[in-house]
């Protein structure tokens, strides 16, 4: 299993290893101190005496990154903004809109479904956005709750009636809530 770390960083453990070796360290003192197994440095010491080529760093396996770190560092700036400031609709951040953007921005297409596994590995999880209505004014509802609604239950207190309260939202197929990357 490849250790953790850039491909310099691995370089520079090595030799690190082949020095302390040859100041007369013994290789499991220095893998434990490395944290690698013992076998990896008598492994590295025993190349490093064909020549020091043979400790030198090799690139990461696997697929480049799409994004530089500098454009995956201004993608999170993004999703710290709110979504209308990028020319969309709502206030809500989804996987094709974070797409669109990187298009847009990058010339990077990327699938909006790779997208959500993309920003769940950098710590984006679905959230469902709190509720407050455009029209909501606490003044409004102080000065509601204070005259009114007395003034509406005791009339209900004098006719005998009782009062229900609901909305339309109980009444709907589709969810008021969705689910946004934020």
């Amino acid at each position: 299993m490849r250790s953790i770390g850039s491909p310099a960083e691995l370089e520079r453990r090595r030799f690190l290893a082949v020095q302390r070796v040859s100041e007369g360290y013994d290789p499991q003192e220095v893998a434990d101190f490395l944290g690698v197994d013992s076998r990896s440095v008598r492994r590295w010491v025993a190349t490093s005496g064909r020549g020091l080529a043979g400790l030198a760093a090799r690139p990461a396996p696997g697929r480049p990154p799409e994004l530089t770190t500098t454009q995956e560092k201004i993608v999170r700036r993004w999703l710290a903004d709110n979504p209308i400031e990028h020319g969309f609709a709502t206030e809500l951040w989804t996987a094709p809109r974070v797409g669109l953007l990187i298009e847009e921005e990058f010339g990077v297409h990327f699938h909006p479904h790779y997208l959500t596994t993309w920003l769940r590995h950098r710590g984006y999880t679905p959230q469902l956005p709190r509720r407050v209505a455009r029209e909501h004014d606490e003044a409004e509802i102080t000065r509601w709750l204070a005259e009114d609604w007395p003034r509406i239950k005791r009339k209900a207190r004098r006719r005998g009636a009782s009062l229900v309260l609901m909305d339309e939202s109980g009444l709907l197929m589709a969810p008021l809530r969705r689910r946004s990357w934020a």
